[in-house]
């Protein structure tokens, strides 16, 4: 049934467009089905198959219209089978791994009625203090952007209405990643260059890949909340860009234009964010209340701006098929994991872990007598943030699937804390059994809900009780194979030289023990990367690999003794005391952006690039880079080859490398490959301010690197005749 849109919208009164333009957050069953029955054009997911399909009977059949519903959700990184949470999946530096969660998670939710996800969150973030780092790819943009086209891609499939597709959104549109103190819905302040450059390079990126609809942030931007932010969601997203999409508010986000201090109240509210550029409201006031009255008037918002986001509301529902067919066959919707998908959940989780340290702990043995503790030698709470009540459960323990995985180790299983207790008794009871073990497997980290929404946390160390374990441990001369699960990057800098290896694994979700037991054992090589970095303390916060350079670089650490310090006669201001750093840390994080170990070892040889010097008239005809890896080890294992690009002069202080490409290749022992990756101008190319990229002639460094090896080549642009 093909739909005339136009025919539609001239039908509409006031109040039937307004109704299209709000979804209610968490309405009960009789709310729900009294609003649907009014005319309201979205719905949350009942959630089953056949309440959605009970839900959208009463849209078509009973309303004079007869519209189907937009039903959303929160499929984050998973309806019923949990793949490992986004920052994760970045760690894995494989696209593949994002887009397969988002086509599983398509799959299931849309055969159960769902039609929209609320997600990808795209935001670039670079505080760890801020929760919702968990739910995003990182702090790169590059990175991040590789990652959003892959998700939009897994969600929304070859087209929205094949039956097995979701409405992707991307979120949140923008800068809620540099939340002041990294607390969450705190305001943002950043210029209009670093705005294009770092924040809004991923929505771009996701609004190309084609992606249906785009959620408003919370925080408020240079001191207009980006509900209210026509200059963004108007001039920049729908005609810059050219977005042809769906603008939806947070939850609440519109009413809390009045907290913001913006407007006076609701009405005002909701006018002036429909004015800038949302065009569904979720939350808040009832647009149109049960008797029918509109909550604002054709006199306070512009009839030609509402039509047009009804008409925006109407072409995704037409996009998604849902005037054809709205309903889905209950008979053979999924209602958990299937153990196909399980195995997909399990081999996504194995691409995740990096491995921090490895002083020759790793891979464990297959013999010998080896102790377990800590939090998570037994608890099953690997499922990470934004998992709904219908996820299916983790099916076996860190201990239950270490045991299967080496049957003949004699594993003796303690607990020694749990996430934020412990007595002397219990740390006394782990370093007892310890004392005659080959080793210790400790499995700590941060619980899922301390990450996540409204988790933002002032001190990122791991809870007290498994700290002291850790020491307690070390103390008593164990050695000390420590398995990290945790929603952000941590400082780790008390323990993290006190132990024999580190493998950071994240929340993986419902099969993390199976892809854990696999990675210890060396069945798997760990081979992700740091997509975060870890700092040394939350005083470097926020830090990222691709900051600016700075007039003083240090050429040194801190860490300066106070009486140093007090007795400091420094020659001039240009000795390496006056550069910038802190007096009492070394220099640089804990791990860098892109570190990561394997159980092998790789060379990187034959660097080469196709032209050394590149004509500015023929700039985008490329620049072609090749190396080839080899893998030196007697072990297989991943390596990630990333290629990072500095502008050596140019007329805006640049950063000190820019990532430009990635790839992970998987080799066995003595095998080699060539990998190859092409620049084009746009990758030369900056953000001069907030109005023009430009391209400037002059000298390029790229460099090569593994995160262990770096090769440096030389390019340089010349300027066109």
């Amino acid at each position: 049934m093909t739909v005339d849109l136009e025919s539609l919208l001239a039908r509409m009164t006031w109040e039937q467009k307004l109704l299209q333009l709000q979804i209610v957050w968490r309405p009960s069953a009789p709310e729900r089905e009294a609003l649907i029955r009014r005319g309201i054009g979205s719905t949350f997911w009942p959630p089953s198959a056949e309440e959605t399909n009970a839900a959208q009977r009463i849209a078509v059949d009973e309303t004079e219209l007869g519209i189907p519903l937009l039903v959303g959700l929160y499929v984050i990184h998973g309806q019923f089978t949990i793949f490992p949470t986004p920052l994760a999946q970045a760690a894995a530096f494989d696209p593949a791994v994002a887009e397969l969660d988002a086509r599983v998670s398509a799959t299931e939710a849309r055969s159960a009625g769902v039609n929209w996800t609320f997600s990808p969150m795209v935001d670039v973030t670079r505080d760890p203090r801020w929760g919702r780092v968990v739910e995003g790819f990182g702090e790169d943009p590059y990175l991040s952007s590789v990652l959003t086209v892959a998700k939009v891609a897994g969600y929304q499939g070859r087209a929205l209405d094949t039956g097995d597709a979701l409405a992707a959104c991307l979120k949140h549109f923008v800068a809620y990643g540099a939340a002041e103190a990294g607390r969450d819905y705190n305001t943002t302040d950043v210029s209009d260059r670093r705005l294009r450059e770092t924040y809004l390079e991923t929505f771009r990126a996701g609004v190309e890949a084609g992606a249906a609809t785009v959620m408003a942030a919370f925080n408020a931007l240079n001191g207009i909340p980006m509900h209210a932010h026509r200059a963004l969601l108007t001039g920049v997203l729908k005609e810059e860009w050219g977005f042809d999409g769906v603008v939806v508010g947070d939850a609440e986000g519109v009413a809390q234009l009045v907290d913001h201090g913006v407007v006076a109240d609701e009405r005002a509210a909701v006018a002036a964010a429909i004015e800038a550029g949302v065009d569904i409201v979720m939350g808040g006031s009832l647009l149109v209340d049960a008797d029918g009255v509109a909550f604002v008037s054709p006199d306070e918002l512009a009839v030609a701006r509402v039509d047009d986001a009804v008409r925006r509301v109407l072409r995704l529902k037409q996009r998604l098929g849902l005037f054809e067919r709205p309903y889905v066959d209950a008979s053979t919707a999924s209602t958990e994991a299937t153990e196909r998908y399980r195995q997909l959940a399990r081999q996504a989780a194995e691409r995740c872990t990096v491995l921090l340290t490895n002083g020759g702990a790793l891979p464990l043995p297959r013999a010998g007598r080896v102790v377990l503790a800590g939090p998570y030698a037994r608890s099953l709470d690997h499922l990470g943030t934004w998992v709904q009540h219908f996820a299916s459960p983790v099916p076996e323990t860190l201990a239950d699937a270490l045991a299967g995985e080496l049957p003949g180790v004699e594993w003796d299983v303690v607990e020694g804390c749990g996430f934020f207790e412990e007595t002397d008794a219990s740390i006394a009871e782990a370093v007892e059994r310890a004392a005659d073990a080959h080793l210790v497997v400790l499995a700590v980290g941060e619980p899922s809900r301390i990450s996540g929404e409204a988790s933002s946390r002032a001190d990122i160390t791991l809870p007290e009780a498994q700290r002291r374990l850790i020491h307690a441990l070390a103390d008593a001369g164990a050695r000390i194979v420590v398995v990290l699960a945790t929603g952000r990057p941590l400082v780790v800098e008390d323990w993290i030289e006190r132990v024999d290896a580190t493998l950071c694994v994240w929340h993986l979700g419902s099969e993390a023990p199976a892809a854990i037991a696999r990675t210890l054992s060396g069945r798997v090589s760990p081979g992700g990367r740091v997509p975060m970095t870890f700092p040394r303390a939350v005083g470097q916060v926020p830090i990222h690999y691709d900051h600016e350079r700075t007039g003083r670089p240090p050429r040194t650490g801190g860490a300066l003794l106070p009486e140093t310090v007090a007795g400091f006669t420094g020659p001039n201001n240009t000795d390496d005391y006056y550069t910038s750093k802190f007096l009492d840390l070394p220099l640089g994080p804990r791990f860098d952006f892109g570190h990561g170990l394997a159980y092998t070892t790789f060379s990187l040889d034959g660097c080469e690039v196709s032209r050394n010097v590149v004509d500015g008239e023929n700039a985008e005809a490329g620049i072609h880079v090749t190396v080839t890896v080899t893998n030196t080890g007697d072990r297989a294992g991943d390596d990630v080859v990333m290629l990072f690009v500095t502008d050596e002069v140019a007329s805006v202080a640049q950063p000190v490398r820019r990532l430009r490409g990635f790839t992970r290749v998987s080799l066995e022992p003595g095998e080699s490959v060539t990998v190859a990756f092409r620049l084009d101008d746009d990758d030369l190319r900056f953000w001069a301010d907030g109005q023009h990229r430009v391209l400037e002639p002059g000298d390029f460094t790229l460099t090569i690197s593994d995160g262990t090896v770096e090769h440096r080549l030389g390019v340089r642009l010349e300027e066109a005749a």
